[in-house]
């Protein structure tokens, strides 16, 4: 296998589209805040969790696979460096990601005693008074030096996951819809990581007017088995693509429509539920809409 995979034939700007309409949809059907991504106050953008990273991943069938560990640890220091291959089904390289990770950070660098006699027994350079926000208060806490050996499993597998998530937004072009590694910042640093740009808003939805109802049309809850084409020429050569949606009843609904033919194809790619309205011809069943259902929380 090549490094490097070269497609002859570019993604479309419809094909993209759909891609990142899979990502908000498995978000808003699948993901929970705070535990596959969490939204950190100042930021834009919500902040990718391991296990959202996951849900990505065995969307778009990707394998992460850690292709290189550096052991980069002094005596004083546990550091490792990660590098995450992620592989398609098929066996192609689609991205990789890095991740580090060091036992000289704050939040694996210090740790409370178990009491005030261990804090007094530290050495004065390996004990400290540091100042943290509790529930919303300043509040002075007493810390003393871990020791790095302690935490090197754990330095190993943060590496992991950093390089993990790294990879996903890059194989799956996710980085406009999450930020990374922004929960590792050490407190008061997450807001200046946006450079003092002000967290997006969500578009407002221009209210549409109601359409008018039309006659004989149908409308149903499917699941979609397939979709395929038919090319040909009008009378007045013309040519023309004609699409065959399946669902899993064994019911077809065609359509001239390719972006009909998308949105089927992401919904039986992400398994989800379409509502289709349709009008039955002299041909069989002439699809009118088609939108994924995405599940009430």
């Amino acid at each position: 296998m090549n490094e490097l995979q070269v497609y002859e034939k570019p993604l479309t700007a419809t094909e993209i589209k759909a891609q990142v309409q899979v990502i908000q949809q498995v978000m808003a059907a699948v993901m929970v805040k705070d535990v596959h991504y969490g939204v950190i106050p100042g930021t834009p953008k919500p902040t990718l969790y391991k296990p959202g990273s996951e849900k990505i991943l065995a969307t778009f069938r990707i394998t992460a696979y850690p292709k290189e560990v550096e052991d980069l640890s002094t005596h004083d220091e546990i550091r490792y460096r990660v590098k995450v291959h992620g592989i398609s089904a098929y066996g192609l390289l689609l991205g990789v990601g890095i991740g580090e990770c060091s036992s000289s950070e704050e939040k694996y660098r210090w740790r409370r005693p178990v009491c005030d006699e261990e804090w007094n027994e530290y050495p004065e350079d390996q004990r400290r008074e540091v100042w943290k926000r509790i529930q919303g208060k300043p509040t002075k806490l007493k810390q003393v030096r871990t020791h790095p050996s302690d935490v090197a499993n754990t330095i190993l597998k943060m590496a992991k996951k950093r390089a993990q998530i790294d990879m996903t937004l890059t194989a799956t072009a996710a980085s406009d819809v999450f930020d990374q590694d922004l929960e590792d910042l050490p407190e008061g640093l997450a807001g200046e990581a946006t450079n003092g740009k002000p967290p997006l808003q969500e578009p407002k939805k221009k209210e549409k007017a109601p359409a008018p109802p039309k006659d004989d049309l149908e409308t149903a809850s499917v699941l979609i088995e397939g979709i395929t084409y038919k090319d040909g020429k009008t009378k007045a050569g013309k040519n023309y693509r004609k699409f065959t949606i399946t669902d899993t009843g064994g019911n077809t609904y065609g359509t001239f429509s390719e972006s009909a033919a998308t949105t089927a194809n992401t919904a039986k790619e992400s398994g989800a539920p379409c509502r289709i309205t349709y009008k039955t011809g002299q041909y069989g069943n002439d699809l009118e809409t088609i939108d994924i259902i995405i599940p009430e929380k």
